[in-house]
């Protein structure tokens, strides 16, 4: 089965508890307002990666705890994210589902492959991002309505404590010198604060801003 990726990476350590593999999925339904990365929009975008392939490179790379799925959206893609969900499950790693939809509404609905994913997911996060409502003071979230469900006890423990769990970005700069975000907090301020620093460390050198599309924070 075939799964339209926008991004991987082998271990990030700001989506999701512990050290985990990030599958950003391509095409989005909802779209919310202020999206921070509506490149993952267009449903036709990214790049088709088969869920076996993924899951084997999953597998070989860096030890993590975990597989988060975020997006785009990753219900829009529910059957083959499911598939994948079950092959790292099977080899004793977690699975965290960031969600523009709400628990009840999955759980209503009838759509291939969704009960089967949220069946395989340890903690769900749910609600679209509302800019209105923006709030980074919890983790892995950035407005106030998105909720946090605990489906397995994997995760339970971090339920009662989850307001000492800080939020983090993590910044990456690429051969070709675009730099790659991900994680969550206001982009003014993360852009502001890096190239600051990146000024203080080397003074008299031009700063070098990243190219249209290169943020990929989620």
């Amino acid at each position: 089965m075939d799964l339209r990726l926008h991004r991987y990476l082998p271990v990030t350590h700001v989506d999701g508890p512990g050290a985990r593999a990030g599958v950003w999925v391509q095409g989005c339904p909802i779209r919310c307002a202020g999206c921070a990365v509506p490149c993952t929009w267009p449903p036709d975008g990214g790049s088709l990666t088969s869920v076996e392939e993924l899951a084997a490179q999953i597998l070989r790379g860096p030890e993590v705890e975990g597989v988060s799925l975020l997006g785009g959206e990753p219900f829009a893609q529910a059957p083959a994210l499911a598939e994948l969900a079950k092959a790292v499950r099977g080899a004793h790693l977690s699975v965290v589902v960031f969600t523009g939809y709400e628990i009840e509404f999955i759980r209503r609905c009838r759509r291939a492959g969704w009960r089967e994913l949220l069946a395989l997911t340890d903690l769900l996060i749910d609600g679209p991002y509302v800019a209105e409502l923006e709030d980074y003071s919890r983790p892995w979230v950035g407005s106030s309505n998105k909720r946090y469900h605990f489906l397995t006890d994997r995760y339970r423990d971090l339920e009662g404590r989850l307001s000492e769990i800080p939020n983090r970005v993590e910044v990456r700069i690429s051969p070709d010198g675009r730099i790659l975000m991900n994680g969550m907090g206001r982009l003014r301020e993360i852009e502001h604060d890096l190239f600051e620093g990146v000024a203080r460390r080397a003074p008299g050198q031009g700063r070098r801003a990243a190219g249209p599309g290169s943020r990929g924070a989620a």
